[in-house]
C-alpha cells in the first residue's frame, strides 16, 4: 500500500487547528518576543495545522515546551529521515549528562516526548512511511533501554561489585530481550514494550565489601531499569514496561540465568510462548551473549520436523481472543477483532512455526519480511500476500492515527464525531463513512484469508455460535495477557466481591513450587482447567469462597495432572466439587488432602446414595480379597481409601439433604463397624501367624474369642464426621495357657498384642491418613489398666470397682464386632451390672456431682456453663455439648434413668442410643410423653447444628440467644428428675 493521501482539513476540525495556531503563537511570543516564527513558510504552517487538528497530544506537548518544537524545526529534523545510529546518539548524549536516577528519568522522558512530536509530525504529513515510523519508534525504545541500562549498570557495580560468572570467571552483563512489536521493530505510536531479562551464568559480585548473588544483583538492577522507564511523572513516561512474558509471568523471578531459561522452555514452555519467542530480539545489554541465548532457545521455537500441531494451537488461541473480543464488546478493535492485525500475524506465524525449523528463511521477525518470503517460497499465492500486506499496512496506519490523537495505547475505533473525523482525515478520506467502508473491506479480506489458513474446516461457523472453548474468556486473565486493573474488573463483573484478593490467590498459585516444577504437559492441562474452574465458580452465589477453597486442591494435584484432566473432561464432576467445597470447608480440606476422592465425584447416583450396612461390609470384604494376604501396606491403604470415599459420600448426602441427621450417624457408624470387622480379621490373622492360636480354659481354640466393644458415640450409633472411637477389648481365652504356634506366648500376652495390632492398624499414619483416633480410657482401671481384659475380669471390675460414671458409660456400650458367643456373654454382664438395685438418692447425687465437675472443667466460663443469668444473651456463647440444657445434660438424664429403672424395666437396656432409650422411657410411663418428645427433638436439633458446624470446621458453639426454649425445658426436666 502507498502512503495514505493528504486530505484537506474537514470543517469540523478547522477550529482545532486555528485555536492551536493562536495558542502556539502566544507561547512562542513569550519565549522569543514573537520572532521564533518569522521564518515559518506557508507549507510549514499547513503542516502544523494538519498535525494540530489531528493530535491533542502534539499540541499539548508543544505548548508545554514550545522550545522543543522550535529546536526540531531549526535542526531540520522534521524534514528528513534519521541516519542509522543518529537517534541512539541523541539519547546517549542526554543520558550521559544525568547525575542521578531522577535526572536520568527526566532526561529519558523529555527525549521520548521530543521524538514522539517529530514522529507524529512526519507520519501525519506523509513524510515517513510505515516502516520508517515503526523503525524510529523501535530505535527510540532500544536506545532508551540500552542507554538507561548502561548508565545504571555502571553505578550498580560501584555499589554492589561486578557480577562475575562462577564457571567462566568473566564479568556478567544483562541480556534484555524485546518481544512482540519491539522485537520485530514494529513498535506503534503508543505501544508498551514487552521485555525479558536474563544473565549468562550464576556467580556473585566481586569488588564490594559484601558479595551479592548474580541473580539478586540483576533483579535489583532490573527493578531500577523499569523504574527509569515505566512510571508516569510530571514529564510523562518513557515506555510502559510489561514483564509478563517472562517464565511464570508476574509470579516468576524478574531475571533468570540462561540455564534456567533454557530449562523452563524445554520443560514447561507453552504454545503461546513459542509465538512470543518468534519475535524475540536482543534490544539492550550484552549483544554477543544475547545471540548465544537466542541460539539456545531456537529449538523451542522452531521444530526440526513439520509441526502441523501449530495450526490447532493458533486456532485455539484465536478462538480465545474472539471470545474475549465478544465478551468485552471489542468488535471495533482493529487489532483483536475479526480481520484485524492479529489475524495477519497469526497467518505468518502459522507458516513460521510449521516450516521454520526446516526453512531457515522463515526465521524472521518483521511481519512484512515474512509475507515476502511466503510469496517468494511459494507458501502463499502472490495475490493473497498482496492483499494481506496492503490490508495490514492500512490497519497499522489506522492504528497510528488512533494513537496519535492522545498518545493512548488503544486499537479501538473512536465513537465521537470529532475523533472519527480525525481518523478519516489522517487516513486521507473525506469522511468517516468512506474510511469505514474501506476499513471493513480490508478486514473482510483478511478474515477470509485467515479462515483459509487457520480456521477448522470441520467446524462451520462455530466461532459465531458461541460454542467455543469452555471458560475461554478467563484464559487471558490466567495467562496474564491483561493487566491487573482489567483482570479485577472482569472478576468484579462476574460477581467476585474481593477481586484483588482473588487475583492475588491466582497469582500465588502460579508462583507456587508445585507449578514451577510442572512439566509442559501438566502445565497445558492446568491452563485448560483454570478457565473452566473460573467459569463455573462464577455461577455460585459466593465465587470468592469457592475459589479460596478449591485453589489449595488445584495446587495439591498440580503435579498429578490426571486429576485436572478428570475435572476438565467431566464438567459435572467439577460442578459437584465446587458445590461441595462451597458448602463445607471440611470437605474441601479432605479432598485437598486426599485427591483420590475426586473419583467419587464422577458418579452422582453413588455419591448421593451411600450403601446400607450389609452392602458396606460386603464391598469392603470384596476389596480386601483382591489384595495378597501378605501385603499389609496395600491392605491399610485400601481400608483408608474405603473410609475416605464413603465418609465423603455421607457428607455429600447430608449437604444435599438426602440424608437426615439420624441416618448420617447410622451410616458413619456402619462404616466404622465394617472397617473394624476387617481390622480385627487382619490383626487376628497376623498375630496368629506369628504366635499361634490361643486357648480357652476348656482347651478349645479361640475363634477368635475376642470382641471390640464400642462406647460413647460409636456405641450409641451417633458418630459424627470427625468422631474418634471409644473402644474396649474383651476376650474369653485362658490368660495362662500358651498359644499353639512355633513361638508360643501365654494368652494374656497374645490378646494384648492383638489389641496393640488393632490399634496400630487403626491409628497408623499412611499416605491416606489414619483410619480413626482411638480412645481406650474407658477400659477397666482406665489408662493404668490392661489393654485387653478377660470377660471375667471385666465383670469383676464392673461389680466391685467401677465408679457410677463408668456404669453411665456402660449404658451406651455395645459389641461392635467379634466373637458372637463372647458378645452374647458381654451383653449378659452389661445387663446384670446396669440392672442392679440402686439407692436413688445416692445415684442422683453421684450423677449430679459428675455433671457439675464436667461443667466446671468444660463449660463456658462467662456463663457459668450456661447457668448464669446472662446465659441467654446474644453476646455470649452457648456450648451445644457441655453447657447446661445441652447435649450432655440430655445424655446424663438418659443414663440416670437407665441405671435407676432398668431393674424393673429391662427393655431400657435393649438399645444404646439416646433416642430409643427416651422412647422406652415414654412407653414405660417413666417420663411424660411431652417431656420425652421435647428431649428427643432438642437432642436432634443440637446434634444437627453440631454436625453442620463440623462440616464448616467450626466448634460446636452458637450464640446464647439460640435454643432458649429447648434449653429451658431440658433444665426443667433435669430438676424434675431430682438432679442438681
Amino acid at each position: 500500500m502507498s502512503l495514505p493521501s493528504l486530505a484537506p482539513i474537514p470543517g469540523l476540525l478547522l477550529p482545532l487547528a486555528n485555536r492551536a495556531e493562536q495558542s502556539w503563537r502566544t507561547a512562542v511570543a513569550g519565549l522569543e518576543g514573537g520572532h521564533g516564527l518569522d521564518d515559518w513558510s506557508a507549507e510549514r504552517w499547513s503542516a502544523f495545522h494538519r498535525v494540530s487538528a489531528a493530535s491533542d497530544f502534539f499540541i499539548e506537548q508543544s505548548l508545554r515546551d514550545p522550545l522543543m518544537l522550535l529546536e526540531l524545526v531549526r535542526a531540520g529534523e522534521l524534514d528528513r529521515s534519521f541516519a542509522p545510529g543518529e537517534l541512539c546518539r541523541q539519547v546517549a548524549d542526554v543520558v550521559q549528562a544525568a547525575a542521578t536516577d531522577d535526572e536520568l528519568g527526566r532526561a529519558l522522558r523529555r527525549q521520548r516526548t521530543r521524538q514522539q512530536i517529530r514522529i507524529i509530525w512526519r507520519d501525519l504529513n506523509r513524510q515517513a512511511d510505515l516502516i520508517e515510523t515503526c523503525r524510529d519508534l523501535s530505535d527510540m525504545a532500544d536506545a532508551s533501554i540500552d542507554q538507561a541500562y548502561r548508565w545504571l549498570y555502571q553505578r550498580h557495580c560501584q555499589q554492589f561489585g561486578t557480577p562475575t560468572g562462577h564457571r567462566s570467571g568473566e564479568p556478567q552483563q544483562m541480556v534484555i530481550l524485546g518481544m512482540g512489536k519491539l522485537g520485530a521493530v514494529e513498535l506503534n505510536l503508543s505501544s508498551d514494550i514487552d521485555l525479558i531479562f536474563a544473565y549468562p551464568e550464576g556467580g556473585e559480585t566481586v569488588g564490594a565489601k559484601r558479595a551479592l548473588d548474580n541473580q539478586e544483583f540483576f533483579i535489583r538492577l532490573g527493578q531500577r531499569l523499569i523504574k527509569a522507564l515505566d512510571p508516569m511523572t510530571v514529564d510523562g513516561f518513557v515506555f510502559r514496561v510489561d514483564m509478563r512474558l517472562r517464565p511464570y509471568g508476574s509470579s516468576g523471578a524478574l531475571v533468570l540465568s540462561f540455564n534456567a531459561l533454557e530449562q523452563y522452555y524445554q520443560d514447561q514452555g507453552r504454545d503461546w510462548e513459542r509465538y512470543a519467542m518468534i519475535k524475540a530480539r536482543v534490544v539492550a545489554g550484552d549483544q554477543v551473549m544475547g545471540a548465544q541465548l537466542l541460539s539456545l532457545l531456537r529449538p523451542f521455537v522452531y521444530r526440526r520436523y513439520l509441526d502441523f500441531s501449530a495450526i490447532e494451537a493458533l486456532r485455539t488461541m484465536k478462538q480465545l481472543i474472539q471470545q474475549e473480543v465478544r465478551r468485552k464488546g471489542m468488535a471495533d478493535n482493529i487489532k483483536l477483532g475479526a480481520g484485524g492485525i492479529r489475524e495477519v500475524e497469526f497467518i505468518a506465524q502459522a507458516f513460521q512455526l510449521i516450516h521454520g525449523g526446516r526453512d531457515l528463511s522463515l526465521q524472521q521477525r518483521p511481519l512484512l519480511k515474512v509475507l515476502t518470503i511466503l510469496e517468494g517460497q511459494g507458501y502463499l499465492p502472490g495475490e493473497v500476500v498482496s492483499e494481506l500486506r496492503e490490508g495490514y499496512e492500512f490497519l497499522r496506519y489506522t492504528e497510528h492515527a488512533i494513537q496519535s490523537i492522545a498518545d493512548r495505547q488503544t486499537q479501538m475505533l473512536p465513537d465521537t464525531p470529532q475523533d472519527q473525523a480525525r481518523i478519516a482525515f489522517m487516513m486521507g478520506f473525506d469522511n468517516w463513512t468512506a474510511f469505514h467502508e474501506q476499513l471493513m473491506a480490508w478486514r473482510g479480506r483478511i478474515d477470509w484469508h485467515f479462515r483459509q489458513v487457520i480456521a477448522d474446516p470441520d467446524e462451520e461457523e462455530v466461532i459465531d455460535e458461541g460454542e467455543l472453548i469452555v471458560g475461554g474468556e478467563w484464559l487471558p486473565l490466567w495467562e496474564e495477557v491483561q493487566d491487573d486493573a482489567a483482570a479485577c474488573a472482569q472478576l468484579e463483573e462476574a460477581g467476585f466481591v474481593d477481586a484483588p484478593k482473588a487475583l492475588k490467590q491466582l497469582a500465588a498459585l502460579r508462583s507456587s513450587p508445585q507449578l514451577r516444577s510442572m512439566q509442559r504437559l501438566g502445565r497445558e492441562r492446568l491452563d485448560a482447567f483454570i478457565p473452566r474452574l473460573l467459569a463455573q465458580a462464577v455461577e455460585h452465589a459466593n465465587p470468592d469462597l469457592v475459589l479460596e477453597r478449591v485453589l489449595p486442591l488445584v495446587e495439591a494435584v498440580a503435579r498429578r495432572s490426571a486429576y485436572l484432566v478428570l475435572l476438565t473432561e467431566n464438567p459435572d464432576a467439577l460442578r459437584r466439587l465446587l458445590t461441595l467445597c462451597a458448602a463445607s470447608p471440611w470437605i474441601a480440606e479432605q479432598i485437598t488432602r486426599f485427591p483420590l476422592l475426586l473419583d467419587e465425584l464422577l458418579n452422582e447416583r453413588r455419591l448421593f446414595k451411600p450403601p446400607l450396612a450389609p452392602e458396606l461390609a460386603a464391598e469392603l470384604r470384596e476389596r480386601l480379597t483382591r489384595i495378597p494376604e501378605d501385603d499389609l501396606e496395600q491392605q491399610m491403604e485400601a481400608l483408608r481409601n474405603f473410609k475416605l470415599a464413603h465418609r465423603l459420600r455421607v457428607a455429600a448426602s447430608e449437604i444435599a439433604g438426602s440424608l437426615p441427621l439420624m441416618k448420617v450417624s447410622d451410616y458413619l457408624t456402619w462404616l466404622a463397624e465394617a472397617i473394624l470387622e476387617q481390622v480385627l480379621a487382619l490383626a487376628w490373622r497376623q498375630t496368629v501367624a506369628k504366635y499361634g492360636t490361643p486357648q480357652r480354659a476348656n482347651g478349645s481354640l479361640c475363634d477368635p474369642g475376642f470382641i471390640i466393644v464400642g462406647y460413647g458415640k460409636v456405641g450409641g450409633i451417633e458418630l459424627g464426621h470427625g468422631s474418634d472411637l471409644d473402644l474396649v477389648f474383651i476376650h474369653d481365652g485362658d490368660p495362662n495357657a500358651e498359644t499353639d504356634g512355633a513361638k508360643p506366648i501365654d494368652g494374656a500376652q497374645f490378646f494384648t498384642r492383638l489389641g496393640q495390632r488393632i490399634i496400630h492398624l487403626l491409628t497408623a499414619q499412611t499416605n491416606s491418613g489414619q483410619l480413626y483416633d482411638v480412645d481406650m480410657r474407658l477400659r477397666p482401671s482406665g489408662a493404668s489398666g490392661l489393654l485387653v481384659s478377660s470377660l471375667g475380669a471385666f465383670e469383676r471390675y464392673q461389680e466391685s470397682e467401677a465408679w457410677t460414671w463408668e456404669h453411665q458409660a456402660l449404658v451406651r456400650a455395645r459389641v461392635l464386632v467379634g466373637c458372637k458367643q463372647v458378645g452374647a456373654a458381654f451383653e449378659n454382664v452389661r445387663a446384670s451390672i446396669l440392672s442392679r438395685a440402686r439407692d436413688l438418692p445416692t445415684l442422683r447425687q453421684e450423677v449430679s456431682e459428675m455433671r457439675a465437675k464436667m461443667r466446671g472443667n468444660l463449660g463456658t466460663r462467662i456463663t457459668a456453663a450456661g447457668t448464669a443469668e446472662n446465659a441467654y444473651e446474644a453476646t455470649v456463647p452457648f456450648d451445644l455439648k457441655q453447657d447446661a440444657g445441652g447435649i450432655v445434660d440430655i445424655e446424663f438424664m438418659v443414663q440416670y434413668a437407665a441405671l435407676a429403672w432398668s431393674r424393673e424395666h429391662p427393655a431400657l437396656l435393649r438399645y444404646t442410643d439416646n433416642i430409643r432409650i427416651l422412647e422406652g422411657l415414654e412407653q414405660a410411663g417413666l417420663m411424660p410423653v411431652t417431656d420425652a418428645s421435647l428431649l428427643r427433638e432438642a437432642y436432634k436439633a443440637f446434634r444437627a447444628v453440631a454436625h453442620r458446624q463440623a462440616l464448616q470446621k467450626e466448634a460446636g458453639v452458637v450464640t446464647g440467644d439460640q435454643f432458649v426454649v429447648e434449653r429451658q425445658h431440658v433444665r426443667r426436666i433435669w430438676s424434675e428428675l431430682g438432679l442438681s
